[in-house]
């Protein structure tokens, strides 16, 4: 089957339901190893991120047109969905159902390979609705490095709890019902203008507007939580009301001394493992 075939099947929901899953436990070694958030909990807690994570797994189908989507695909998405919401134990994404991998970065049209495919992730309405894109290569990119305030996952996933009122807005219905939302508004409009004038470290893509400013700052939030709390010390208290989590327990799994066991569980010494690939930023 083309890839065109199976997007065209894709959006049109001609797929059935996603299968019954049960959870095997290579996939707690998988999750041990590809994701620092699920590391630093602890062992009720991963107990607790694994049911979340068979429980996504059951509602919603995970797809690919060219490849077979492998247990580290389903589980990197499952992650994706579950951190963002990790402070919210009856979370449920009722606007998603399908999830669609594509090969490379895609353009609007889902072609790969052209000069304008430079997308690496993709929620929306219309045929988009209930269902969101990502592309593989980045998708596990935004897991394998912690420290650069990228994830693709937690970006898209991060849309959908901002359109759970129904629009992609920046202004998630929750924050509606803080006193703060206000000065939440003039924060946003305040560090867009800091990106614009490269007076920022935050991510340039998140000037683009207020919905992706969200979005980006999302990412940072989750990635390198110290160094937002020292930069941004507003924007990081706001954060973490919103997502309901204390999160500076995944600094400590990613400064990790340069003789100690890599996390990943090589068992080899970080510094001849992962720290190689590590970027500071």
């Amino acid at each position: 089957m083309s890839l065109w075939q199976s997007l065209r099947d894709f959006f049109r929901g001609s797929r059935n339901q996603p299968e019954p899953v049960v959870w095997q436990p290579s996939w707690s070694d998988i999750l041990r190893e590809k994701v620092s958030f699920y590391r630093t909990l602890s062992d009720t807690e991963r107990k607790r991120f694994e049911q979340r994570a068979l429980l996504f797994l059951q509602t919603t189908s995970i797809e690919a047109g060219q490849f077979e989507v492998t247990d580290e695909d389903r589980l990197l998405v499952a992650a994706s969905a579950i951190i963002p919401v990790w402070g919210f134990p009856d979370w449920h994404y009722l606007n998603v159902e399908k999830i669609f991998l594509l090969p490379a970065a895609f353009n609007e049209q889902f072609e790969c390979g052209q000069a304008d495919s430079c997308i690496t992730g993709m929620v929306g309405t219309g045929p988009m609705s209930g269902k969101v894109a990502f592309s593989r290569p980045a998708l596990i990119a935004g897991f394998d490095n912690s420290r650069d305030k990228h994830n693709v996952g937690i970006h898209e996933f991060v849309h959908l709890i901002d359109m759970t009122d129904g629009a992609c807005d920046g202004f998630p219905e929750r924050l509606k019902s803080f006193d703060h939302s206000r000065p939440w508004l003039e924060l946003v409009s305040h560090k867009i203008k800091g990106i614009e004038a490269g007076r920022s470290n935050i991510r340039d893509y998140g000037a683009t507007n207020e919905a992706e400013f969200l979005a980006v700052v999302s990412e940072y939030f989750f990635e390198r939580p110290a160094m937002m709390r020292q930069k941004h010390p507003e924007l990081f208290q706001i954060l973490s009301d919103f997502y309901r989590q204390d999160v500076l327990h995944i600094e400590r799994d990613i400064r990790v001394r340069k003789n100690a066991p890599c996390p990943c569980g090589s068992g080899k010494k970080y510094k001849r493992c992962c720290l190689p690939k590590s970027v500071l930023s």
